[in-house]
């Protein structure tokens, strides 16, 4: 592996190190796509140790797959779909727990994280789109991922990816025009009432 500064080896070429015995590569490849990774869940799934949890998995199943490994997409397109197969698994196994043994669903939405008033209101307005619609605006404007890699990811015709894409940022445009819905405490004590 040639790698310098000026010229870093390529993901793929990592991946293809890996798979022939370099543990150097796969610690690469951990350092550069941890926080996406990481960031890719935490998006997804309530609980911030569930996150990391989820992350561990990707990169273990990432490990346990590495012999089978073949370049024939971008190798973060890869990675992004063992992803989105380990959290389509955990959100069947929490719609079974909760159907079997009577718990709430957990993790299955966006992530509820504490932030502003602000942030909490866009991420609300994020729940609310269609599934298929938010995970492809999610894998666009979070994880920067390219129109023919979420096709790709998610098995849809790009055009399809590109008019739902427009279709879920018009309808969060919609969700976010509305009115700003008022804080608990405007409610409990409006302005101008006396105490």
């Amino acid at each position: 592996m040639n790698e310098t500064p000026t010229n870093p080896a390529s993901d793929e070429k990592l991946m293809l190190a890996f798979a022939q015995g370099s543990p150097e590569a796969l610690t690469e490849l951990f350092r550069r796509y941890q926080q996406p990774i990481h960031g890719f869940f935490r998006r997804r799934v309530t609980d911030p140790a569930r996150a990391e949890e989820l992350m561990q998995e990707t990169f273990l199943a990432l490990l346990r797959a590495a012999n089978r490994y073949e370049p024939r997409a971008l190798f973060r397109t890869y990675l992004y779909a063992i992803a989105l197969k380990i959290l389509r698994a955990q959100r069947r196994k929490a719609i079974f727990r909760a159907a079997f043994f009577g718990r709430p669903e957990a993790a299955s939405g966006p992530a509820k994280q504490d932030g502003t008033e602000t942030s909490v209101w866009v991420r609300r307005a994020i729940a609310q789109l269609e599934a298929t619609d938010r995970e492809i605006l999610l894998l666009r404007e979070f994880e920067q991922l390219s129109y023919a890699e979420i096709a790709d990811l998610l098995h849809l015709p790009i055009n399809t990816v590109r008019s739902r894409l427009f279709r879920a940022r018009a309808a969060l445009r919609q969700l976010l025009e509305a009115p700003v819905p008022q804080h608990a405490s405007e409610k409990i004590f409006p302005v101008g009432a006396s105490s």
